[in-house]
């Protein structure tokens, strides 16, 4: 399983990112992500892959005893609704 909220951020230059790239690609492998600047400016991140499965079950985990439900949401509403335009 992915590493998650395990990153620190780390801030390279776009030059010597491209100078070092294998050294700085392991360095994202290992949970960092980094900061690409030009002239001290951030224009980009480069973020770990996180499996996607985990990070869902992350979110929802995270939401747990924070959302209600109000209601029957398991039977039709009666509402009409077009599923090709989205109305109803």
């Amino acid at each position: 399983m992915a590493k998650l909220n395990m990153t620190t951020n780390v801030r390279v230059n776009i030059t010597e990112l491209r100078q070092n790239l294998p050294a700085y690609v392991a360095r994202v492998r290992e949970g960092e992500t980094l900061e690409v600047t030009v002239r001290g400016r951030v224009i980009a991140r480069i973020v770990p892959e996180q499996d996607r499965v985990a990070a869902a079950r992350q979110r929802l985990k995270a939401q747990r005893g924070k959302t209600r439900i109000k209601g029957d949401n398991t039977k039709p509403s009666g509402e009409r609704w077009d599923a090709e335009s989205g109305r109803t």
